[in-house]
């Protein structure tokens, strides 16, 4: 994997020219100037290039995640265009609208349930604790390679009976599967490759449980499902269970990642977790908002919609830039202030309307869970800035390493 060094853009002048280009590099290291410049000067903006649009302002981002009817999730979330592949079988609901979407998500539902994720939480201690003995145990470590990139992972493979031997290929599988190169805009072949291969391990891992069921995971939950006298086919289960390899473990390790930068780059505010440990929800939530992993989520355009005086025709890839939202002041008090004291109810890191995130509450688990482990053991980290590289991803913002001197 090739990343680049830093994680701030260097300063420099802002071309007359707006341009918004979710796959240049320079913009995935530091996007929030460029989203103010959408805010200010083109709410409603098209790449001509590239040919899509992007909303940027918080009531607008909004709206779109709610209106599934003219903001349609076929088709799939990312702004790359499905080229026909088998790729395409990774959609899971989040290629689907009601009504079935609503049915294909009560299924999982069912299985996938709050008391479910509840109990994992002794689980998701455990493994931060064995973890962070390690990382205490080293004069200076990779914290995303040695913790926040194996702890998602571990989790969501217990969850589904994925077994230990196996979960060191998913996640570089996974991996593989939202990395993009400078340039690359469509579904690379690795990632179609990558993306086929975790396919195939859940179709065997399925049909495994289909012959010898009982092992009480969530795999075996989504076999025995019901709904109305109907239940989830193969084809259904794997697309979820996929869905929960990628999202569920890229996604959270972005998010300890971005906690751990954005508490240490801020010590007033660590410092108030230090007197108050009862404040780490708040440290979770305040970093999904300044700066959430997933940045945009793309919709396609059914009808023809006019907005900020300009038209978007019927078929048209739409971003929804959740990252620019959330940094929105025209509803945010100082939003590029990070304050894990600030209400942050109106976060759009999860979505909203009938495509909420599903997986919510478990990344706030880990996280919360993780990240209160890390205050107990080595609230006296520090972070070599030099050393730490992101993520080339379009709509995914995060760390690849992140060395830290843990100071136990």
């Amino acid at each position: 994997m090739c990343e680049y060094s830093g994680f701030e853009s260097p300063p420099r002048e802002l071309a007359s020219l707006l341009v918004f280009d979710p796959y240049d590099w320079d913009t995935q290291r530091d996007p929030y100037p460029v989203y103010r410049r959408l805010r200010d000067e083109s709410p409603c903006y098209h790449n001509d290039v590239r040919d899509f649009w992007a909303l940027s302002r918080y009531d607008d981002v909004l709206a779109g995640l709610r209106d599934w009817e003219r903001l349609s999730n076929v088709g799939g979330v990312a702004l790359e265009q499905d080229d026909g592949t088998q790729a395409r079988q990774v959609l899971s609901f989040l290629g689907m609208d009601p009504p079935e979407h609503d049915l294909l998500r009560a299924l999982v539902s069912r299985a996938f349930t709050p008391r479910r994720v509840l109990e994992l939480e002794p689980h998701v201690r455990a493994l931060s604790c064995r973890y962070l003995d390690a990382l205490c145990e080293e004069e200076e470590c990779d914290f995303i390679d040695g913790f926040a990139g194996r702890l998602p992972m571990d989790v969501v493979s217990e969850l589904l009976g994925v077994p230990s031997e196996d979960r060191e290929r998913l996640r570089t599988w996974a991996d593989t599967v939202v990395h993009r190169e400078d340039g690359e805009s469509g579904v690379p072949t690795r990632g179609v490759e990558a993306a086929i291969a975790i396919l195939g391990y859940f179709r065997d891992h399925v049909a495994g449980r289909r012959r010898r069921a009982g092992a009480g995971d969530l795999t075996d939950a989504l076999l025995a499902a019901e709904v109305d006298g109907k239940r989830l086919q193969d084809f259904d289960i794997i697309a979820f269970l996929f869905l929960m390899i990628i999202a569920g473990n890229e996604t959270t390790t972005k998010l300890l990642g971005n906690a751990l930068y954005w508490a240490w780059r801020h010590p007033e505010q660590r410092r108030s977790l230090h007197a108050d440990p009862s404040g780490v929800p708040d440290w979770v939530e305040e970093t999904l908002r300044y700066d959430p992993s997933s940045q945009l989520i793309a919709r396609t355009a059914s009808t023809d919609l006019e907005l900020h005086g300009r038209q978007i025709p019927k078929g048209a890839k739409v971003a929804l830039l959740i990252g620019s939202a959330n940094r929105d002041e025209r509803y945010w008090n100082d939003p590029d202030r990070f304050d894990m004291a600030r209400n942050t109810t109106g976060s759009l890191a999860f979505g909203q309307g009938t495509h909420f995130c599903l997986g919510a509450s478990l990344a706030r688990l880990e996280a919360r869970v993780a990240l209160g482990e890390i205050l107990l053991r080595a609230p006296g980290y520090e972070i070599s800035e030099a050393g730490a590289t992101r993520i080339h991803s379009a709509n995914v913002r995060g760390f690849a390493t992140l060395p830290v001197r843990m100071n136990p």
